[in-house]
């Protein structure tokens, strides 16, 4: 199994490299007010690519901070339901259902 998924990574590796060799030719870039910039279409492509995985990992930041607040917080009250003597906390939350 190790060495299908080797083989796979290489030839993705192949597809993306091919891919790249043939796309060098320069492209121009324009921005407001008369900026531009010139870089071969790989690198432009592959810039667009990384700006949009970094604002959708920081689009999902806030659910995954909210989710581990209210994580701390439901052990928190776990182990204070413990401590008090209170209802018993099952151990396996299949049971609960």
């Amino acid at each position: 199994m190790r060495y299908l998924l080797w083989i796979l990574k290489f030839a993705l590796f192949v597809v993306v490299l091919s891919f790249a060799v043939k796309n060098t030719d320069p492209v121009a870039v324009r921005y407001y007010l008369g900026h531009e910039w010139q870089a071969p279409l790989v690198l432009v492509l592959l810039v667009a690519f990384c700006l949009g995985a970094a604002a959708g990992v920081i689009a999902s930041l806030a659910q995954v901070f909210r989710q581990r607040r209210e994580i701390l917080a439901l052990k928190r009250e776990l182990r204070m339901r413990g401590r008090d003597g209170g209802e018993t906390v099952p151990g396996n939350p299949s049971d609960v259902a």
